[in-house]
């Protein structure tokens, strides 16, 4: 019984913050630009504060340079498929091959992670994202910008990279990590003052992006079953997949933990990222924003019924 207590008391808090956002929104107790300073804040301080600390106690091993080969060139094939698929079938809606690659790790999968196996593995799951962090900076990125405005050059694509709070936790304390300071940074007056309010910030982090995704979730019925199709095309591939790469590939050959397969799975079931109706194309249709939206909107949905029942069955308690 008490497993069972355990798993209720981790899921039920990330279904009562997501209420709470919506909530929020549907008695106007906070305004949407509000809700984007938050937005702001969490991708600018408290998510660069948990990477920060995640990839400095992490211990660096070679397996991991595997994993990040596999998210990269995943990310890549899927966008491949996309393209593949919009041609194969006359796919109207332009954006589709963009819906059907990368993740919304900074504000789904962190949360979802970290509320079901604790913050201290956060350190797991930002492993497994690492390739796809560079397959979004460098690959989705700029063929969203490209869309949207035409040729991007490399030195702006550059700085946008470097210059990302999110990337610059994470080269920082990779950085720190090989030149072994961590536990000095911890020990140190001053930097043990920083590492500590850095801790502080990082628990933040949760808490308010579930509130953020509750208060954005809806979706216009119109064109409703198009946007299932793409779920439904996403996740069929992606969840035999993570459960294939967790048994041979993170498991056996690897050798790594159950929790780097929690990492995996987690990652492989979450919606396209939250980027894309951002950059994309001025004077873009109507019919094609609602699209976008309501594929975002419905995969959030059906990603977070999918990981409960993950996280029920696999609680690692």
């Amino acid at each position: 019984m008490e497993p069972t207590i355990q798993i209720i008391n981790r899921v039920l808090p990330i279904l009562l913050l997501l209420s709470l956002g919506y909530w929020i929104r549907r008695k106007n107790f906070l305004s949407p630009p509000t809700i984007d300073d938050l937005r702001k804040f969490v991708v600018n301080i408290t998510l660069p504060a948990v990477l920060f600390i995640s990839f400095l106690d992490i211990e660096l091993i070679s397996a991991y340079f595997v994993i990040f080969g596999f998210t990269f060139l995943l990310c890549i094939l899927l966008f491949l498929l996309g393209r593949l698929l919009k041609n194969q079938f006359s796919i109207q809606h332009e954006y589709f091959p963009y819906l059907t690659t990368g993740f919304e790790y900074g504000m789904l999968g962190v949360s979802l992670f970290g509320s079901a196996y604790g913050l201290s593995h956060i350190g797991n799951i930002a492993v497994v994202d690492l390739g796809h962090e560079i397959f979004i900076w460098f690959v989705f990125l700029p063929l969203l910008l490209m869309k949207r405005d035409g040729r991007q050059s490399v030195a702006g694509i550059g700085r946008s990279f470097i210059t990302s709070p999110v990337v610059i936790a994470i080269l920082a304390s990779l950085l720190l990590n090989v030149l072994g300071t961590a536990k000095t940074l911890y020990e140190l007056p001053v930097t043990g003052a920083i590492m500590a309010t850095l801790q502080t910030l990082g628990t933040l982090t949760i808490p308010l992006i579930l509130v953020i995704v509750g208060y954005g979730i809806k979706f216009d019925t119109h064109g409703l079953k198009e946007s299932l199709l793409v779920v439904f095309l996403r996740l069929t591939l992606l969840i035999p997949l993570a459960l294939v790469v967790n048994i041979f590939v993170i498991r056996t050959l690897l050798q790594l933990d159950a929790f780097f397969e929690a990492a995996v799975f987690t990652l492989l079931i979450l919606p396209p990222p939250f980027i894309v109706p951002l950059y994309a194309r001025r004077g873009l249709a109507t019919t094609e924003k609602q699209y976008i939206n309501n594929v975002l909107m419905v995969h959030t949905i059906v990603s977070i019924a999918v990981y409960i029942i993950y996280f029920a069955l696999n609680p690692l308690v």
